[in-house]
């Protein structure tokens, strides 16, 4: 077992680093045109063209950690990938700090500054992931002298969940890049009220993450012990622990919704707006976290297809459908467009939570 895991960890990488530089590559060469897509303004499109090739610079390094972290996770060794998270995201801080304004002697690179701490942070976090499975008595672990030639059974198994992975988030990329679009296009004030408004929502999305990742890891675990009644019971368990911590959050948002949005601004004009859409924010945390949860457990369930159809449905064809409709012809304007986003999530929710009540994914064999 513990050679199957490492031969597919190494297959796993050799696909990463060739799809990854061929991302990076497309990346790079056609960063102009598409900030011009997403609807970058003539006073920032340079900016954001040099900040996206840095920053795609360091997709490569980032997609073997994130592989490396998912494997981990699997094994149920989250420890490992919190630090690697925690210390590569501080990096990040830390650089920003220095970088964007020239702070202790560091060259003063504003934007550019952001773009080449996130890459600062990628690099520490890979070190410390190929640490993890360097470091002796590591269950995975990976050595240069190890075949690292391709596996056929083994491709074909990473391209089944793993290809409906991609299409997954290929679909959430277009989906949410519409969405952007359409919010660009109701002017600045409330784009900058729906950039700071999603600031909070990530930062909430991690709660319920944590939870999925714990419920995916648990219900894969056990459906390979040949117990799909305890994966049931993992999946629902966690579940509602993500409900109890949603209302918390719920609660906590709408009471502090002003407080909260002025530590981004302090104009009036954007901070009535903000509060609004905070209680939005607030709304979309039952939905959120049992969303994150349901679809993690179905993806560790190897039911990656379902999942996928779903997001290509809700957030590529519905969410943008469903916000045009609010931007364009009812004309409600960013509390509009924030109801489409509940709208999608919401459906999201019920069909996944559908899906896995029904059992269905007992049977998929990965």
């Amino acid at each position: 077992r513990q050679e199957d895991a490492n031969r597919t960890m190494r297959n796993a990488i050799v696909l990463i680093l060739l799809l990854a530089g061929g991302i990076t590559a497309f990346a790079i060469l056609a960063a102009y045109p598409l900030m011009q897509l997403v609807g970058a303004k003539e006073d920032t499109i340079g900016l954001a063209t040099s900040y996206f090739r840095i920053i795609s610079a360091g997709i490569p390094l980032n997609a073997l950690t994130m592989a490396i972290n998912a494997a981990q996770r699997g094994l149920g060794n989250t420890r490992v990938t919190m630090l690697v998270n925690i210390t590569s995201n501080l990096f990040n801080l830390l650089f920003c700090y220095l970088l964007i304004q020239g702070r202790f002697g560091f060259p003063q690179l504003g934007v550019n500054g952001a773009a080449v701490a996130a890459c600062i942070g990628f690099v520490v976090g890979f070190v410390l992931c190929i640490i993890s499975v360097t470091w002796k008595g590591t269950f995975l672990k990976l050595r240069v002298r190890d075949s690292w030639r391709l596996d056929k059974e083994i491709v074909r198994g990473i391209t089944k969940i793993g290809g409906n992975a991609v299409l997954e988030q290929i679909a959430l990329r277009i989906g949410f890049m519409l969405f952007a679009r359409f919010v660009a296009d109701l002017g600045t004030m409330e784009f900058a009220t729906h950039t700071f408004a999603s600031q909070f929502l990530q930062i909430t999305f991690t709660m319920g993450d944590g939870i999925g990742i714990a419920g995916t890891s648990l219900v894969g675990q056990n459906l390979g012990k040949k117990r799909p009644d305890l994966s049931m019971l993992f999946g629902k368990a966690a579940q509602r622990m993500a409900l109890t911590v949603s209302m918390i959050l719920l609660t906590f948002i709408i009471v502090l919704r002003y407080p909260l949005f002025r530590l981004f601004t302090s104009d009036p004009d954007i901070l009535a707006l903000g509060a609004q859409i905070m209680i939005m924010v607030a709304i979309f945390q039952p939905f959120q976290t049992s969303s994150v949860v349901i679809s993690g457990c179905l993806r560790g369930a190897g039911d990656t297809r379902f999942v996928a159809i779903t997001m290509m449905a809700c957030v590529t064809v519905i969410r943008p459908v469903v916000t045009y409709l609010m931007i364009y012809v009812f004309e409600i304007g960013l509390l509009g467009a924030w109801c489409a986003m509940l709208f999608d999530m919401i459906l999201r929710l019920g069909i996944c939570y559908w899906r896995f009540s029904s059992g269905k994914w007992f049977g998929i064999k990965v």
